[in-house]
């Protein structure tokens, strides 16, 4: 186990994996930004990661999602993160097999994150569809006395469908037997899973990230980190405190759109990886931690 400290150098000497990724990650933030003004072109809702229900989810995403970022500072600490601890870990590794590590984690990051929302959503879209299959009011109350209704669209059309919802869902509460208020709230509901499924949108490196910060933690346990630039820590203490935090930010849902699933997800490919290139590098004999 190599406990040496290193620091990164500058741009120059990058190493070529790391370089081309901040180099591709600052293109595609600054083609989000130029389209999203000069063309109304999302490349967010394009690139990002959906729900795999979602009708706008794509395989591709499960890559490009890596590479798209909703703001300067989302962009700017997953780069300095990547510069920092990816630089180390190239010239340690390797670029074929950071590269390998850095989509492995970063994809695994998503499918951890979405595997723990298809949980959470299940009772609501089994509400939803137990309405569908079956528009009654007692159903219809079902999933009202327990959905909050997320609404977000610029054009209008489900906001429109909405305020058409609540009137209908008046009426049924009075008159449940009206079949053209309940036709219409069955219409809304078919529209709204399509909505609430379309929803989710993963963006940003920070899966892979937090992989490339256990892989540090695991390979350079000893080295000292400077939290916020001023706490000395060794890495080893810094993965632990930063995957405990992480771990209950996302049981208590702390954290607003911070996907910290996502994160330990990362995390958890990482392990895997690491522990799987151990075992196959110590039967060959031809590489050592």
């Amino acid at each position: 186990m190599d406990n040496r400290q290193y620091s990164p150098g500058g741009f120059s000497i990058l190493p070529p994996v790391v370089k081309n990724l901040l180099i591709i990650n600052g293109i595609f933030y600054l083609a989000t930004i130029s389209l999203g003004y000069s063309m109304n072109i999302d490349l967010i809702d394009i690139l990002g990661l959906h729900y795999f229900k979602a009708e706008k989810f794509e395989f591709y995403q499960f890559i490009t999602y890596m590479f798209m970022h909703g703001g300067f500072s989302h962009i700017f600490f997953n780069m300095f993160a990547l510069w920092m601890f990816g630089s180390i870990l190239e010239q340690t590794w390797g670029p074929k097999r950071f590269l390998i590590y850095y989509f492995f984690t970063g994809i695994g990051a998503a499918i951890v994150h979405y595997v723990v929302f298809y949980f959470q959503i299940t009772p609501t879209i089994e509400l939803i569809d137990n309405f569908i299959y079956q528009p009654n009011i007692e159903n219809l109350q079902q999933i009202v006395s327990t959905h909050r209704f997320a609404i977000f669209d610029d054009t209008g059309n489900i906001t429109s469908l909405f305020e058409q919802f609540k009137v209908n869902y008046s009426i049924l509460a009075n008159n449940p037997t009206d079949t053209a208020a309940m036709q219409n709230v069955l219409n809304f509901m078919s529209e709204y899973k399509i909505h609430y499924l379309n929803q989710p949108v993963v963006v940003g490196a920070s899966g892979a990230v937090y992989g490339l910060l256990l892989a540090f933690g695991m390979m350079f346990p000893n080295a000292m980190i400077y939290l916020y630039f001023f706490v000395p820590m060794k890495a080893k203490w810094f993965v632990i405190i930063f995957g405990v935090i992480e771990l209950l930010s996302g049981i208590y849902g702390r954290g607003g759109n911070i996907a910290h699933f996502a994160h330990l997800g990362g995390m958890i490919f990482g392990i895997i990886l690491i522990l799987i290139w151990r075992r196959k590098d110590k039967k060959s004999s031809n590489f050592s931690y």
